[in-house]
């Protein structure tokens, strides 16, 4: 007889202690995969939340009183350039891209406008340069990152729509919200008059349905110099890593400017947040059930089969079989016990994700294929670990007691 055959025929005769075995492993791969899941999946809705909505923090006067996330710029009080210049050179860990903002009252053709000036985040960058600091401006790779910006793909001037901070800009440009382009018959390439000064569309942004879509959107520093303000600005949008932003970003701000106040739609995100973090902590608690139970139940049905197979086993030695037969033979049961445990919780995992992900999580979940080897290496190595003594004392079975025996 093969090694196969023989690991077969164990299986058949002795379905009980299989299927026990394979249970104890089935439902640890289940709990840990559809946990997974699901925490993976509610991080990736909840960072593509955050990302649409751009800037989640704002640095403001400290007498100003937030009415409106979307207006919070408009009022009269300012504060120091300057301080776009202490965030660029502070490095704070999860802070993506920052973006100080100025906003004018003005008129074209009879009608009231808001000339908003913005920095682009390129000038910013050469801020952080000059402080030979060595850090650059990079797409966004973790919540671990230093000062970050959108990639090349949202080097566009319309990434100012999502994103709320815009990679270049020269004085002499102006981006139009689509209602005050809309309003005013004006498209890329127009010119129109500002503040006395004249100056060439850049681009219309997509509809974003906030009080952006009938601003105008300049350089800052032009809209300092033509409405005689000075160095100052309105507001500093900050756009950071959610994570970041829950777990203290906001007090270093704070501490960084303390004559501002600081103002965070973290409180949206945080519960979301420590929810992940609660999930992912579950993944590790039932990894370590599967370690803990389906090891002791692997482990204590391969020292029941050796006790139980104590004649076949001399058997089989006496007909020439090694102690290194006999142990991979043992070995070889347990792998693809852990193979079929590993996969069949997998897929069982996976769907039950896939369904209750929507209802109890609120969101859309897929399976995830690099789970499935996570779920059968795991799964293998522990029934390979609780194995390996029951096989080491099989091997050592002495052919002449078994058969003497009752």
């Amino acid at each position: 007889m093969t090694m196969r055959s023989i690991i077969w025929k164990e299986l058949r005769e002795r379905p009980t202690a299989m299927i026990a075995s394979l249970l104890a492993i089935v439902l640890s791969v289940t709990a840990l995969v559809a946990i997974r899941n699901v925490t993976i999946f509610s991080e990736k809705e909840v960072a593509g939340k955050l990302d649409k909505l751009g800037a989640n923090v704002l640095i403001l006067p400290q007498g100003v009183t937030l009415q409106d996330y979307y207006a919070a710029d408009m009022h009269k009080e300012t504060i120091p350039e300057e301080h776009v210049a202490e965030l660029a050179l502070a490095g704070l860990t999860g802070v993506e891209a920052i973006t100080p903002k100025l906003c004018v009252p003005t008129e074209l053709n009879g009608q009231n406008v808001i000339l908003t000036g913005i920095l682009p985040q390129s000038e910013i960058q050469k801020m952080n340069a000059w402080s030979g600091g060595g850090l650059l401006f990079k797409k966004h790779e973790g919540c671990k990152a230093k000062i970050n910006v959108a990639d090349e793909n949202q080097d566009a001037p319309e990434a100012l729509a999502e994103r709320r901070a815009l990679q270049h800009l020269n004085q002499s440009e102006v981006i139009l919200g689509s209602d005050f382009a809309d309003s005013h018959n004006l498209k890329a390439g127009d010119s129109l008059e500002l503040l006395g000064d004249q100056f060439s569309v850049l681009t219309v942004l997509p509809s974003t349905g906030t009080v952006d879509d009938s601003r105008v959107f300049a350089h800052l520093h032009a809209v300092q110099r033509l409405s005689k303000s000075g160095q100052v600005v309105n507001i500093i949008e900050v756009m950071g890593c959610c994570e970041d932003v829950a777990n203290g970003l906001v007090g270093d701000l704070q501490s960084l400017l303390p004559g501002t106040k600081v103002v965070t739609i973290a409180n949206v995100v945080e519960t979301q947040v420590s929810i992940n973090r609660m999930m992912t902590n579950l993944s590790y608690l039932f990894l370590a059930i599967l370690i803990a139970v389906g090891g002791a139940s692997m482990a204590s049905a391969s020292f029941a089969n050796v006790i139980e197979r104590r004649r076949e086993i001399g058997t089989l030695m006496a007909l020439g079989a090694t102690p290194r037969f006999v142990t991979r033979l043992f070995l070889a049961k347990a792998v693809l016990l852990g193979l079929a445990g590993g996969l069949t919780g997998y897929i069982v995992g996976s769907l039950l994700a896939v369904f209750l992900g929507p209802a109890f999580a609120d969101v859309s979940v897929l399976p995830i294929p690099s789970l499935a080897l996570v779920a059968a290496g795991t799964a293998v190595l522990v029934t390979l670990l609780a194995s390996y003594f029951p096989a080491r004392q099989a091997a050592k079975l002495d052919p002449c007691i078994c058969f003497k025996e009752v």
